[in-house]
């Protein structure tokens, strides 16, 4: 989902450096030089870590024929499963399919059990799990458990009084002080996450508390201190499980613990600001191991599943090992921000600057912590919470976009971990342009930052301009336009003559599955091909790509990515990737010598290219070859 910066924990500050193990909830954790000692089990063969992932969101995917009602569909999954294995395609992820208000896109669910009317019903889901079955493919659910909507009947129940026997399923207090007109104040100052204007609070009338919603206030945020609520949770993924789900996303699972007294954040957005950011005391809190144990102990590992957590806001890694350690008994794999996060300052709808080096040392260091460490890592640079990955990392004028597409999917293909792609990124869909007006854009974030702007900077030109400029880089909106099947009316996502629910990108003519899984005449893949193709190769290799060590050999170069992979067994591969719209030289090592380069984004097949000394590359190229 989500849209906040790093936290600063409060639980390990106090920690000398020379300390061997800290204490967390009663365990004893291993520091990162421990775990290092420890046998290596991260090469182990499993079919999660050999899976590759596609997510599907699924109210832009696809529609059913005689869907009227311009919004994608369960039924519209099935028919394209036949598509997804042909590209490469484990496990589909769908994005929440749950009965929701749609405050936030799905992630604010009423009604675990049920399928929400836009996308079907639950024999539809039925349908979906038995034709992933037919084609050796499994579905991991969304599960959003931080919070739920504010019409679920928990909810209801608990504002109906104080008294309710599910009040302390929901996290309320009590006015930290009144104004002179009577106006309750919020208890603490913590900022809502999708629109830091205002506050985490809400108050209730009726019972003359507040609610602590995170997101937005129709997202009360669950109790997860109370046992019953825990209880019920387990309840819901056990359903989805016994029906034939393979495991789940989690959603911000890290931020089910918040630190008691709930106090004040620091203000770090300056003067003008009444509410700040509040992440040190709910990401990461300090009953969060606890729960993601007992998650584990109550239903997962009852199954042979694939998990993996949504953790922004956390880049410790004794903290992350904690999770997704060998032997950790917590999760298998999260997503790790730091590389998505690379233009954050503290809050998402912002900017800073950033450079390839900074780059290549995120994805460097997640890689070799996860060897050195017995974790496992998830590998992503796209999904429905970020804009597009050729207009983030890349250059997405129409010259470069296939080159830097496919360069992204090289890189990509060869990093350990379990891969995941996003919808649309295997055919190098951008973000929307700036020449749309801005009531195109539906998500609520970008809706409650643009009203933001106009609130506080109406009559201040330039900063109603980045206001925009931020938009047009970083709303959620990008990832969410309808996904381009064909050069027909609405890109062939719902029937001719149904408005979709959001506007297809004006360039689905020109780019879109047909054409790209046609291909053309020319010398070079499409941006599909190439994903079909190289996939192919990091199956074929799994033993190098997913399973092998890693070894960056570009540390200090400006422009370029070059790192080699190698199996227990010896075989060793080079990536080399031009992150620069320059062509450049590499110089290798005088003890790197190329057999042969496979492929690379510029060609079809082998490349021709010097297999000692220097290597030259064009812009944004990159090629992938095997060593001596």
């Amino acid at each position: 989902m989500r849209a906040y910066g790093h936290s600063s924990r409060i639980r390990k500050e106090d920690l000398g450096s020379n300390n061997s193990t800290f204490e967390h909830v009663g365990a004893i954790v291993p520091t990162t030089a421990m775990m290092s000692a420890t046998k290596s089990s991260y090469p182990d063969p499993q079919w999660w870590k050999e899976a590759v992932v596609y997510q599907i969101y699924p109210a832009s995917f696809q529609s059913h024929p005689g869907s009227t009602s311009g919004w994608g569909s369960i039924k519209g999954i099935t028919l394209r499963l036949d598509y997804l294995k042909s590209l490469g395609i484990d496990v589909v992820w769908s994005s929440p399919i749950c009965q929701s208000p749609q405050a936030d896109m799905g992630y604010d669910i009423s009604d675990y059990k049920q399928i929400d009317p836009h996308y079907g019903t639950l024999n539809d889901v039925d349908e979906l799990l038995g034709e992933l079955n037919k084609r050796g493919m499994k579905l991991m659910m969304d599960l959003v458990v931080n919070h739920t909507s504010n019409q679920h009947p928990w909810f209801l129940e608990s504002c109906g009084s104080r008294q309710s026997p599910k009040r302390d399923w929901y996290i309320w207090q009590k006015p930290r002080s009144f104004r002179s007109d009577g106006t309750p104040e919020p208890p603490n100052n913590w900022a809502q996450i999708l629109g830091e204007a205002n506050s985490a609070w809400n108050y209730d009338e009726k019972s003359k508390e507040f609610y602590l919603a995170l997101f937005t206030p129709e997202q009360p945020d669950l109790n997860w201190e109370n046992a019953d609520v825990r209880a019920a949770i387990w309840d819901v993924m056990h359903f989805w499980m016994k029906r034939g789900a393979a495991g789940f996303r989690m959603d911000v699972i890290n931020l089910i613990s918040k630190v008691p007294g709930y106090p004040d954040a620091e203000e770090t957005l300056g003067p003008g600001h009444k509410y700040h950011p509040g992440l040190k005391y709910f990401v990461n809190g300090p009953r969060l191991h606890e729960y993601l144990r007992e998650i584990h102990r109550e239903v997962l590992s009852k199954y042979d599943t694939i998990t993996v957590g949504e953790m922004p806001g956390v880049s410790d890694e004794t903290e992350i090992l904690m999770t997704v350690g060998s032997n950790s008994g917590e999760l298998r794999m999260i997503f790790i921000f730091d590389l998505v996060d690379i233009d954050k300052p503290n809050v998402r709808m912002a900017l800073k600057p950033w450079d390839v080096k900074e780059m290549k040392g995120i994805i460097t260091r997640w890689q070799r912590v996860m060897i050195e460490n017995n974790g496992w890592n998830s590998v992503f640079i796209e999904n429905h919470d970020n804009p597009r990955s050729v207009s983030r990392y890349t250059d997405d004028s129409d010259e470069w976009r296939f080159k830097g597409a496919k360069l992204l999917a090289l890189m990509q293909i060869t990093l350990g971990g379990t891969l995941f792609i996003y919808q649309g990124e295997e055919i190098g869909i951008r973000n929307a342009p700036s020449t749309w007006p801005i009531e195109e854009f539906k998500d609520i974030e970008t809706i409650n930052y643009w009203k933001k702007c106009n609130d506080l900077y109406a009559d201040d030109e330039d900063q109603m301009a980045l206001g925009r400029k931020i938009i047009d880089m970083k709303a959620r909106d990008h990832a969410r336009t309808p996904m381009q099947w064909a050069p027909v009316e609405n890109a062939g996502f719902c029937d001719p003559g149904v408005k979709p629910w959001m506007r297809v990108m004006d360039d689905f003519k020109t780019i879109n599955v047909e054409r790209q899984v046609k291909g053309n005449d020319t010398d070079e893949l499409s941006v599909w091909q190439f994903w079909q193709t190289a996939l192919l190769y990091r199956k074929e290799h799994a033993d190098v790509f997913v399973y092998g060590d890693f070894q960056e050999l570009s540390t200090q170069d400006p422009k370029t990515y070059v790192y080699h992979r190698e199996s227990q067994n010896g075989e060793r591969w080079l990536v080399v990737l031009n992150f620069s719209r320059n062509e450049v030289e590499w110089i290798m090592p005088e003890d790197v010598e190329i057999d042969f380069w496979l492929c690379g984004n510029y060609t079809k097949g082998h490349v021709e290219k010097p297999t000692r000394h220097v290597v030259s590359l064009q812009a944004w190229e990159g090629i992938l070859g095997r060593c001596k």
